[in-house]
């Protein structure tokens, strides 16, 4: 497969905003954030699957695409617009990539806050050639005067370059080679319908099962050289939260621990050693989350408690506690959501170890049973 990439060099992305918790040219202290770090990129890119039978994971979604993508080879056509949605870290770049090998396409790399104007799509499509794969990362991004001209090249095949200003202002009409869009989402709720409705197939990830993503960090150390034995797996894959991202991040970090405190063999023992210091727990919680959850049961009893609220008390942005950690823990079942305010589950007062209810300094009950069906406080 031949890339053609924006960048200096193919299949490279350009540079991202500095996300939640991130500080500019610094590996940040979130281990289990699924967003893309600095130097995750390089690593990544050895460890690709490189067809969809090396892909693991997402059964559904992968034979759905293998549909699209024959019946577009039998008909000699590209196929149509590919939209990816789903949370970060579950392998949509690798689909993009995927689907390019398959066609025996170049592929075209590219990011929604990358295109600020018109003009900088434009020169991206004029360049296409016939077939071409062209990925656009984060697409809910994308600025709205670029949004407007994808919508006539992503029906027509053309589009239309607005020259001069005014009343003098002229449009010239500008073929484009027949191409395969292939947009990647985090949010696709904040895709405007217009832009939605143009995608011929729409593929919604799922986050991977524990035994998934032991098959990923298994075929991951086996290109990386490394001795992973079936328990040191299990182990961290329990503690990856559902996404390949942290699975492989992971297995970097505790590789680094074998390797340094150990003969470089990776059992559950090593396992548990290393994701301890990395503060990494059973359920795959870190210091921020545990953080969280420490002071909404122990400072405000369990909620409700507003989220600038929550944030001041952990020290962090409440963008970081909304964006970061919250997600995760609502999935797990540990923080609830109302209009009144973030909640403890009693899923996490039995966490970290505390009485549903009760204040861990004075044992005075602090939550209405009825918060919690019917759970009295206490116990």
């Amino acid at each position: 497969m031949t890339a053609a990439a924006p960048g200096p060099d193919a299949g490279e992305f350009e540079a991202r905003p500095v996300g939640p918790g991130e500080s500019a040219g610094e590996e940040p202290e979130d281990t289990t954030s699924p967003a893309l770090m600095p130097g995750d990129a390089d690593a990544e890119a050895s460890i690709r699957p490189r067809s969809l039978d090396e892909f693991v994971g997402q059964v559904r979604v992968r034979e759905q695409l293998e549909l699209v993508l024959s019946g577009a080879k039998l008909r000699g056509t590209p196929p149509d617009h590919v939209l990816l949605a789903g949370p970060p870290g579950l392998g949509k770049t690798s689909l993009a990539m995927i689907i390019a090998a398959e066609l025996g396409a170049a592929i075209r790399l590219t990011s929604g806050p990358a295109l600020e104007r018109a003009g900088d799509l434009a020169a991206i499509l004029s360049n296409l050639v016939e077939g071409d794969v062209l990925f656009i990362d984060e697409i809910h991004r994308i600025a709205r005067p670029a949004e407007e001209m994808l919508y006539l090249a992503m029906e027509d095949f053309r589009v239309d370059v607005m020259v001069g200003k005014g009343p003098g202002a002229t449009s010239i009409p500008l073929e484009v080679a027949p191409f395969t869009l292939v947009g990647a989402t985090t949010r696709s709720g904040q895709l405007t319908s217009p832009l939605r409705d143009r995608f011929g197939f729409t593929a919604h990830m799922e986050f991977y099962s524990p035994g998934e993503l032991t098959r990923v960090i298994t075929r991951s150390a086996t290109i990386l050289g490394i001795d992973l034995r079936p328990d040191g797996a299990s182990e961290i894959a329990r503690r990856s939260r559902g996404t390949p991202r942290i699975a492989n991040r992971l297995l970097r970090r505790v590789r680094d621990y074998a390797q340094v405190r150990a003969d470089g063999a990776i059992t559950v023992d090593i396992a548990h050693a290393a994701l301890a210091v990395y503060d990494v727990d059973e359920l795959g919680l870190d210091r921020l989350d545990r953080s969280v959850l420490g002071a909404l049961c122990r400072s405000f009893g369990g909620g409700p408690v507003g989220l600038t609220t929550l944030a001041v008390a952990v020290g962090e942005e409440p963008s970081t506690v909304e964006e970061v950690c919250e997600p995760f823990l609502v999935r797990v079942g540990m923080l609830a959501r109302t209009r009144q305010g973030r909640i403890a589950t009693p899923a996490a007062w039995a966490h970290l170890g505390l009485d549903v209810g009760r204040d861990a300094a004075t044992g005075v009950p602090v939550v209405e049973a009825t918060l919690f069906e019917g759970l009295q406080p206490g116990g």
